[in-house]
């Protein structure tokens, strides 16, 4: 340990520099433009040139990683005014990292948009989000009628009390749109993790659970675990609906493991749950990781 610190620094404090130094005078390109030439569009391209920006000595660099969507354009030129590149030498260089800090100025953007919807409270006053709420239902269960807004109907879709509002405590409106998303887009495959979630034997709180995983799904975003996955499978800026389908995926292949695992009780969930966790955040080390829900919609 001790000693891969050391090489550690070692290598970012004098190797890195006259590493640099040479390829420069060797190839004739700066470590950006190899960068982008070395590495097909996707997470390693777009890690790489994280790196780089980050341990460069040079502050127009350094800011990069903190740049504004809108800024992006003008923050590519003046990096190439500041490494001298020339467009007509290196025609591909500038779409090319002008992608990359899209993709990575668009994470923390992402955050900040789940982090809003997060925060903002299921109100029942509200009328949109009642009628969220009652659009998840009719998703669902479409030939059964609620008898009324506060029901014990409400526990055949997983929640735990007669009015739903009070489990969405935790994940705000964010856990509810995550539910409408997944019963809205792939209507079928959240109706076959519902019947399974009513298994008497195998069962679990379909809606609780579903919270759970928006919960797990905000987690890794926020820790910057959700990067490889979105620079794989985002050409660009990740927007929200992006997140809503990677909580699909996680929806539907929670379900698949569960049953799989066949715990003895619900009482086993939060075992169950982490060993999940575990699986994913080992598919996400991956450097060609994708979480992609590959099953038909509802159409």
């Amino acid at each position: 340990m001790m000693l891969a610190y050391i090489w550690q620094y070692v290598y970012s404090s004098f190797l890195r520099f006259w590493l640099k130094w040479f390829l420069r005078h060797v190839t004739g390109k700066c470590e950006l433009q190899r960068i982008c030439a070395g590495y097909k569009q996707g997470a390693l391209r777009t890690t790489q040139i994280e790196y780089s920006l980050k341990s460069s000595k040079n502050k127009v660099l350094q800011d990069a990683v903190k740049v504004k969507e809108d800024d992006v354009v003008g923050c590519v030129a003046q990096i190439m005014r500041e490494k001298n590149i020339n467009a007509q030498k290196d025609p591909t260089f500038k779409g090319n990292l002008q992608q990359c800090l899209l993709q990575i100025s668009g994470y923390s953007t992402l955050f900040t948009t789940v982090e809003e919807l997060r925060k903002e409270v299921f109100d029942s006053e509200n009328e949109d989000h009642e009628k969220m709420l009652l659009k998840l239902w009719d998703l669902l269960m479409p030939s059964v009628k609620l008898d009324s807004r506060i029901t014990k109907q409400w526990g055949d879709i997983g929640f735990q009390g007669d009015d739903p509002k009070t489990d969405f405590r935790g994940m705000g409106m964010l856990g509810l749109v995550n539910l409408v998303f997944f019963s809205e887009n792939y209507t079928n495959a959240a109706r076959q993790v519902l019947s399974h979630a009513n298994h008497p034997k195998l069962g679990y709180s379909y809606a609780i659970v579903g919270i759970n995983l928006t919960e797990m799904a905000y987690s890794l975003l926020r820790s910057g675990a959700l990067r490889m996955h979105f620079y794989n499978s985002v050409a660009g800026k990740p927007e929200m609906h992006d997140f809503h389908q990677l909580y699909c995926y996680l929806a539907h292949e929670f379900d698949k493991f569960w049953v799989e695992e066949e715990p003895e009780s619900i009482m086993q969930f939060n075992h169950y749950r982490e060993k999940f966790h575990d699986k994913v955040k080992g598919y996400l080390q991956e450097p060609d990781v994708a979480l992609i829900l590959k099953v038909d919609t509802k159409n």
